[in-house]
């Protein structure tokens, strides 16, 4: 019989600027795990992915990423203690109760990729 078991699912994060994404999410959170010129390798407990030194306008103004967390409010402090809009000049929107059962927030990065980082509510 296969063995079809998944190990891991990442995605390739687009960043128009490699050097000040990387800063980003560090400042965000997730650990540089390993990285070249290309790729780094980030993750964030269980959570990772790879950001790419690649871009194109119309994958990164289209992607979105979900992280699920335990504490969204926690999340929410986190960005404003870090200054994280002013010091990348991104938007982010504060937490707010969805009709799906969960409370999350957005945040774009600075290549434009929204983050929904959102916890269950049910």
């Amino acid at each position: 019989m296969e063995n079809l078991t998944p190990v891991e699912l990442k995605t390739f994060v687009p960043a128009k600027t490699f050097t000040q994404s990387l800063a980003f999410y560090q400042d965000l959170g997730f650990e540089l795990a390993w990285q070249s010129d290309e790729l780094a390798y980030l993750r964030l407990g269980t959570t990772s992915f790879l950001l790419q030194n690649h871009y194109q306008a119309e994958f990164a103004n289209n992607m979105v990423m979900h992280l699920l967390v335990e504490d969204v409010e926690a999340w929410w402090q986190h960005i404003l203690t870090t200054n994280l809009v002013a010091k990348y000049q991104v938007r982010a929107e504060p937490p707010e109760d969805r009709p799906w059962q969960m409370r999350d927030f957005v945040l774009w990065d600075p290549s434009g990729v929204l983050w929904r980082i959102g916890q269950n509510t049910d």
